[in-house]
């Protein structure tokens, strides 16, 4: 299958690059910036640009996106722009060429404060079925580019599958309280239990998403860790976190132990895929019982694709706040 690969020379598009010739597939990567993977350098808000990478394309992978970090360096209107705009411009493309399917990038974070539940509340149960409410530009404008996706589907039949995606970047946290409290590689081992997910098995997502969507037509997905949790283990999580953990992967005390690591007391949210591999058929490899046996082996925690892709930043200069710059709420 030609497949077009938007944001190739970001990590999720890098990783779509190096994969999918060994599946069979010729992808074509286009970006604004010039990389090893990346066929053709150009903005996805050039609906001429776009409409000249589309021709003889049967899928589009679209991961291209400003991202939350963006939030503070980027104005509203340069988020519409790349978010809203560019995948208008891609949708219009694909219709007019005849692609077979579209797979939208999109992200968890489009559920933004339903993602907090009060003091008081047990943790948050996170599936397809809860109700989005966006607290930033970058949410609102994935969540709008998800309902263009749908818009197509409906009024033109284009198969579209939107993947939301949990974290998968390398980069240190980006909320300063975080990095500060715990050691970026405990922090990163313990996210596997509720919000995060290796760009491994982001990968297989896409491509298994790529085989059902004809079938499918549209459909929203969660693409995070598998968690080895239950609805009755949620105010468990919010009072003692530790405590839940234990009964189902009792090996992670002894090897936080010997690292020197602290588990999160609460857990705020919980990621469920449970759609995703029903649906999709996707079997994710990762998950925290995974991590707690590579960290026992003395093994990197992140897949060898992860390594391979390493650490991109989402900014081309430093800020005084450190990697990130202090985020304004818009």
């Amino acid at each position: 299958m030609r497949i077009l690969v938007t944001g190739s020379a970001g990590h999720l598009g890098e990783a779509l690059m190096r994969s999918l010739p060994a599946l069979g597939h010729q992808p074509r990567g286009i970006d604004l910036r010039s990389s090893p993977l990346t066929s053709e350098v150009g903005s996805i808000t050039d609906a001429g640009f776009v409409a000249r990478c589309m021709v003889g394309i049967d899928a589009v992978l679209h991961t291209a996106t400003l991202h939350k970090p963006h939030v503070a360096t980027h104005s509203r209107q340069q988020f519409v722009d790349t978010n809203i705009s560019g995948t208008l411009n891609l949708l219009e493309a694909a219709l007019a060429n005849r692609v077979r399917s579209f797979i939208f990038t999109s992200t968890t974070s489009t559920f933004g404060d339903a993602l907090r539940p009060p003091p008081d509340q047990p943790t948050a149960w996170i599936t397809e079925d809860l109700r989005p409410l966006p607290k930033n530009i970058y949410g609102i404008t994935k969540l709008a580019a998800e309902e263009l996706c749908a818009l197509f589907h409906r009024l033109y039949g284009l198969p579209c599958l939107v993947l939301r995606t949990s974290r998968f970047f390398p980069e240190a946290d980006d909320d300063e309280a975080a990095r500060l409290a715990y050691a970026d590689a405990n922090l990163k081992a313990a996210e596997f239990l509720y919000r995060r997910v290796d760009v491994e098995d982001v990968v297989s997502a896409h491509v298994a998403a790529l085989e059902r969507a004809a079938a499918i037509g549209f459909g929203r997905y969660i693409i995070s860790a598998t968690a080895p949790f239950t609805r009755a283990d949620l105010a468990g999580l919010r009072a003692d976190a530790p405590a839940v953990i234990k009964r189902y992967v009792p090996d992670y005390e002894a090897e936080f132990a010997r690292r020197g690591w602290r588990m999160l007391p609460s857990l705020d949210r919980v990621y469920v895929n449970q759609r995703a591999r029903r649906e999709l058929g996707w079997q994710p490899r990762y998950d925290f019982a995974t991590v707690i046996a590579k960290l026992r082996r003395d093994e990197d925690l992140l897949s060898p694709l992860a390594r391979q892709i390493g650490s991109k930043g989402y900014h081309q200069q430093t800020f005084a706040e450190g990697p990130y710059p202090t985020a304004l709420p818009c």
